[in-house]
């Protein structure tokens, strides 16, 4: 009987060889950016995390005056995060380097005043598909807001 369903298949030619192979030639290009969206997501929300980090650790420095590196305290906090891409840029997801931005909401600078530190960086999406289909940036921004313990003599209000 199976012998007979393969001659009647074979002479009518409808062979299924191959279809499997197509069908997955097709899907395969689809599943591939599918994947690289979730792995390059999962790395723009790392960024995020660590840009969070790094605003807090800048307040928090910030508002017990202290500057632990050589240069400004904006630097010291760029030069603190994780990954090259983010502390010196030049890459196809992230261009330019980490912004950290220190500021006095208030418009003064005493003791109970608020500091505000933000880290932010614009990354590029899909770097090597993204131009080609329109998918274009996002600014990542982290930030933290507390209030002064003390004076600011050792660092300044302004962007790195």
């Amino acid at each position: 009987m199976l012998r007979a369903l393969r001659i009647r298949a074979a002479a009518s030619g409808k062979s299924e060889a191959g279809v499997a192979l197509v069908e997955f030639a097709l899907v395969l290009p689809l599943l591939l950016i599918l994947v690289f969206a979730m792995l390059d997501f999962g790395k723009a929300f790392n960024y995020w995390i660590d840009e969070t980090h790094l605003a807090n650790e800048g307040a928090r420095w910030a508002v017990v005056n202290k500057n632990p590196g050589s240069g400004s305290l904006q630097q010291y906090i760029q030069q603190q995060a994780d990954t090259p891409e983010l502390r010196n840029g030049g890459s196809a997801s992230v261009a330019t380097p980490l912004r950290v931005c220190i500021s006095f909401p208030n418009g003064s600078a005493e003791v109970g005043d608020p500091v505000h530190v933000t880290a932010s960086v614009t990354y590029n999406w899909l770097p090597f598909l993204g131009s080609r289909v329109g998918i274009g940036q996002t600014t990542i921004t982290g930030s933290s807001t507390m209030r002064l313990e003390a004076r600011p003599t050792v660092y300044g209000a302004g962007c790195s």
